[in-house]
């Protein structure tokens, strides 16, 4: 965009997975507004199991009626009991990215939630380039465009106004009312420590919940469980869980009805997603199938892969009555070549090697394409059959290392700097998570039709965390695999996750690629 005619151009293609109609994208109104949205509604704004959450938000929008009240002043728009358009976006719980033109004032709005969980780049206009672009994905030719063609949208809701004599007028970013993270309590006192300490030896003797308790959340929020903070931890997981798998109707062709009893998890067999599918037996009906998806570029040697098989033989114990499908997917690096390219293009503008190797996995996982292993259980290679899955929801561990004190260097940071430190990494970590990993993820799952839902980064859950003081969520004192995840561990314990409760998370990666393969192929 820039000097003479302006031009908007709309194209949406996205996955569909709520209400009981086909929606085409870009969604225009009677007004000639013009919306484009990749997003889920878990709360703030009311809508039924049964709606669509482009349609719902489109009318919402609609009832935010603008004005503009000076070219270099901050555009007000008001609407639904007065509230702004960036007011009514902050409202909304869970992830999204949009872009929505207002007709009446020339006004294109774009921003994204509050952790970015959905992907959107943007290519500011220069003075060489007038062009202004926003795309959730960018082009494979773009990849050997110089670095920073491309960013990550930051934090914000952005207009832009498109004056009556065709110029420009200033880019206004308005900054959402986002989570702070805040932490109540950091710094424990030796008294507070000791009791801690306790309490979780103490917690260790009770015995596991019985699906009757985990179930009764809402009475479970005025009893006296809540005076223990794994159960709180636990609850808000639980209903996380619930928002993303169980509580809307998912939209259906009529020649995919099989979807509708299937979802995957991405699965190491570590704690994270072994919680996550633990969770969801609670939650779901025994009639849903899980899909729990493994790749491995080492085979059945990969420690992630022992890990999965033995996770398996803990949730066929837990949740006997669901058919629960360990997906493996093998891969060889050396034969990679054109689907590497391709995944680079998808991570950008992420550039490192870790981005790569990260990337090419979650693609292969969404991709669908592996191997189960017959009735027997047999770990022979020989016993397995192919096997591509068709669930349209993948449940993914981003936020859990984060905001749980997983990552070697949280360690570091408390050895130097004690208590402050640790909490300023976590901080870091939870404020840049969207710019590392997320945006980056998205595009790689989406890519092959499938949409990434973050339980560990629901909004209730991050808030509870913070609510919690740190040294109950983590005692980097103790040894690894006790006092890393420390929280996390006691949900474990009540979910009945014995084995997971004590294990190590390995550090051998199974998908590390060498750095001059990576050099190579950007070359």
């Amino acid at each position: 965009m820039g000097g003479g005619k302006e031009v908007l151009q709309f194209i949406g293609t996205t996955l569909q997975l709520r209400g009981i109609n086909p929606i085409v994208q870009s969604l225009v109104d009677v007004p000639g507004n013009i919306l484009v949205y990749n997003g889920e509604i878990f709360g703030g704004i009311q809508m039924s199991s049964d709606s669509n959450d482009t349609e719902i938000l489109m009318q919402h929008l609609g009832l935010c009626c603008s004005y503009v009240s000076s070219p270099h002043n901050k555009t007000h728009t008001f609407g639904e009991r007065g509230s702004s358009v960036p007011e009514l976006l902050s409202r909304i719980r869970g992830p999204w990215a949009l872009i929505y033109w207002q007709s009446s004032s020339k006004i294109l709005w774009f921003g994204r939630d509050a952790f970015r969980r959905r992907s959107l780049l943007v290519r500011w206009p220069t003075k060489d380039d007038p062009r202004f672009l926003l795309s959730s994905v960018s082009p494979l030719a773009s990849v050997n465009q110089s670095s920073d063609f491309w960013e990550e949208l930051p934090c914000g809701v952005y207009s832009l106004s498109i004056g009556a004599s065709g110029t420009d007028e200033d880019l206004i970013g308005e900054v959402l009312e986002l989570i702070t993270w805040e932490r109540t309590s950091v710094q424990p006192k030796p008294e507070d420590l000791c009791a801690s300490r306790q309490k979780v030896f103490s917690r260790k003797e009770d015995p596991p919940l019985t699906p009757a308790i985990l179930m009764e959340s809402k009475l479970a929020s005025t009893d006296c469980l809540l005076t223990s903070l794994p159960h709180r931890v636990m609850i808000a997981l639980q209903e996380s869980i619930m928002r993303r798998t169980a509580l809307n109707t998912i939209y259906q062709l009529t020649t995919q009805r099989n979807a509708i009893l299937q979802l995957s998890s991405s699965f190491s067999g570590e704690l994270d997603s072994m919680m996550h599918a633990t969770l969801l037996d609670k939650c779901m009906d025994a009639k849903y199938e899980v899909d729990l998806l493994n790749v491995s570029f080492d085979g059945p040697y990969a420690p992630d892969r022992i890990s999965a098989r033995a996770g398996l033989k803990e949730l066929q114990k837990i949740g006997p009555s669901r058919r629960w499908k360990l997906v493996e997917i093998d891969a060889d690096l050396l034969k990679l070549t054109s689907e590497t390219m391709h995944v680079m293009s998808l991570i950008n503008p992420a550039s490192t090697c870790m981005d790569l190797n990260i990337g090419i996995a979650l693609w292969l996982a969404a991709s669908g394409d592996g191997c189960l292993h017959d009735k027997t259980g047999n770990n022979d290679t020989r016993d397995r059959v192919k096997y591509k899955y068709v669930a349209r929801i993948l449940l993914v561990g981003a936020g859990a290392n984060e905001q749980y004190a997983e990552y070697g260097r949280h360690g570091t940071k408390y050895r130097k700097g004690s208590w402050l430190g640790l909490n300023d990494e976590m901080k870091l970590d939870m404020q840049r998570i969207w710019k590392r990993t997320l945006g980056r993820d998205d595009r790689c799952i989406a890519d092959n039709g499938k949409e990434a839902r973050f339980p560990f980064l629901d909004e209730d859950v991050i808030r509870i965390l913070l609510d919690i003081p740190l040294w109950e969520i983590a005692d980097l004192d103790q040894p690894i695999g006790i006092g890393d995840k420390k929280i996390l561990r006691e949900v474990a314990h009540l979910l009945g996750l014995s084995e997971t409760t004590s294990s190590e998370k390995s550090n051998s990666c199974m998908y590390w690629l060498h750095d001059r393969n990576f050099k190579s192929y950007k070359e």
